[in-house]
């Protein structure tokens, strides 16, 4: 027979839950994080398709700590030479580890990277993970900006939601991630020289200050302005045009310098499409395209690029390989669905 539990033991159980929940929802010291960031960076093999990182809870903490920074980050974040310009990711995570050895790691060198952290690669939660907590622990030196994969429709067809189900068991951690990518600025100026969306620009949207107003903190929308700066290219058309994407614009030239003499800038770097030699310049040198995920999906032999820029403005393209392959824990690797195919 079980005997019921004293006043005293009831008052003791009580007592240690709630000094377990206070830790639970306490902030990250930075020892903590520096070890999450640490861990990662050790992590060779296995990845997130065998063993999740970070249990529920803490991915629960580490993302509403995050949302505390970027809430107060406008939506066109400033960001100050020097820096790293990062295009797509893509679940990458090992060519993302590579990404930093060429690069350096932070916070010794300062990041801006373009969106699309998530989906088609095998470990966005990796990606993703390791980004959000350099961006808590060293938030001057991460800048983090929203792609088109950065919500939740897109997630549930490509990649992310399932990696989180398979990984977690539910699709609470997705659905933290995803409440966190509400929050995330819609671009970034660099120096006040270069504007930096994640897919292009918009009819809706002649000045920057424009892109100041809109309300950020939704699900990307069907169509629209927000819709526009993370699904809109660059086209060889004068003009605005259709996309074959079935979202945003193509933009031409025309475009491109109007935009760019109307709010006095240098240029624009964006990401969002494939380039086979990982960077692309267009309409006369007003517009970069970097892609960051070297040989994506595994399959397309794409190099990778980033772009320096020092504090003088001066541009330096870095091109890379993908990881060895002895470092992508090919063992680990999930059985996934057979996605479908979109215009890359």
């Amino acid at each position: 027979r079980v005997l019921p539990a004293k006043p005293s033991d009831r008052f003791g159980l009580q007592v240690f839950v709630k000094r377990e929940a206070a830790k639970m929802s306490a902030p990250y010291s930075n020892a903590d994080l520096d070890k999450i960031i640490s861990d990662m960076f050790e992590l060779k093999k296995g990845g997130s398709a065998s063993k999740e990182i970070l249990p529920e809870a803490e991915v629960c903490r580490l993302c509403d700590m995050a949302k505390e920074i970027l809430q107060r980050e406008d939506n066109v974040k400033a960001v100050k030479t020097p820096v790293i310009v990062v295009g797509d990711v893509h679940g990458q995570f090992f060519d993302l580890l590579e990404l930093f050895e060429i690069g350096g790691r932070p916070p010794l060198h300062n990041y801006l990277f373009l969106g699309d952290y998530v989906d088609r690669g095998y470990y966005s939660l990796d990606c993703v993970l390791l980004l959000v907590a350099i961006k808590v622990r060293f938030p001057d030196r991460m800048t983090l900006t929203r792609g088109n994969h950065e919500c939740r429709q897109i997630t549930q067809v490509y990649g992310f939601y399932d990696e989180c189900l398979r990984v977690h068991g539910t699709a609470n951690v997705w659905k933290h991630f995803t409440d966190l990518f509400d929050y995330l600025p819609l671009a970034a100026i660099v120096d006040d020289a270069v504007f930096c969306p994640h897919g292009g620009l918009s009819p809706s949207l002649d000045r920057i200050e424009h892109v100041q107003k809109l309300d950020r903190f939704v699900e990307i929308p069907h169509e629209g302005p927000i819709c526009d700066l993370m699904w809109s290219d660059p086209d060889d058309r004068y003009g605005w045009g259709i996309s074959p994407r079935g979202a945003g614009y193509t933009f031409g030239q025309d475009i491109t310098e109007t935009f760019n003499h109307e709010n006095s800038l240098q240029f624009i770097v964006r990401a969002h499409q494939l380039i086979m030699e990982g960077f692309q310049w267009q309409h006369a040198n007003g517009v970069l395209t970097l892609f960051s995920a070297p040989n994506y999906c595994y399959r397309c032999g794409n190099q990778a690029a980033i772009m320096q820029l020092d504090e003088m403005m001066n541009k330096s393209i870095i091109q890379f390989d993908p990881a060895p392959r002895h470092q992508h824990g090919q063992e680990g690797k999930p059985k996934l669905k057979q996605l479908p195919d979109y215009f890359l």
